[in-house]
């Protein structure tokens, strides 16, 4: 896989600057930085305690992201994790599917001056029961973004949040419509088995707020029991 003549997508993240190297001649989605990974960094950025002090921070607790562990799918070129990192998840675990790992690797050496350490990665197909199970589950953060466009891949996608994310954690997911009927499956399996919180746009970063671009925090639902149902 050449990076040679692929455009640079630049993302600064606190004092820091992350350069994303993308292949758009490649015929893997995962090796280009879609939007929704921008737009989820910089709202992380804008409300991380680190960057807002102020008692009113309605994300305080959400975006804490000390002692926590996170694991990001479909990570492509890797910017939302690198940033998140930069952000305090200092415990967190880059996953793709095979052809884009080069990709991915190749943007975390890139960017490893600045990261200061390799961050961990991992191929992982969704719902292979074996490579959730090696990474250790279940974590803090799951982190997704512009994962939902195939609707074969939303049942498997869905499954793979549901198992990796802890019972008292959260699915960080940036999200952009690419497929009507991925789109119909995939609300509908996440509501289910989570609790949805849509990130309201004016609490976007106001230079990643692009309107057809969101971010959702997903929680799992609470089982009921015996004794409530009764």
């Amino acid at each position: 896989m050449k990076f040679t003549d692929s455009p640079v997508i630049d993302l600064q993240v606190l004092n820091n600057h992350l350069s994303l190297h993308q292949d758009n001649g490649s015929m893997h989605v995962g090796t280009s930085v879609w939007p929704c990974s921008l737009v989820l960094v910089k709202f992380a950025e804008r409300w991380n305690p680190q960057t807002c002090a102020s008692p009113e921070n309605p994300y305080a607790d959400l975006l804490n992201f000390t002692h926590k562990r996170g694991v990001e799918l479909g990570a492509g070129c890797g910017g939302a994790a690198m940033g998140l990192y930069l952000l305090g998840l200092n415990d967190i675990v880059v996953t793709d599917i095979a052809p884009v790992m080069p990709a991915l690797k190749h943007n975390l050496k890139r960017n490893k001056p600045v990261l200061q350490k390799s961050l961990k990665t991992a191929q992982l197909y969704w719902a292979s029961e074996a490579q959730m199970k090696a990474l250790g589950p279940p974590f803090d953060f799951v982190i997704a973004a512009d994962v939902v466009y195939i609707e074969e891949t939303v049942r498997p996608l869905v499954e793979t949040m549901e198992k990796m994310v802890a019972d008292d954690g959260v699915v960080l997911l940036g999200y952009q419509l690419r497929s009507p009927e991925a789109h119909s499956l995939f609300w509908e399996l996440c509501g289910e088995v989570f609790d949805v919180q849509k990130i309201p746009h004016d609490d976007l970063h106001p230079d990643y707020a692009y309107e057809e671009t969101d971010v959702y925090v997903f929680r799992k639902k609470k089982m009921k029991s015996n004794d409530e149902d009764s």
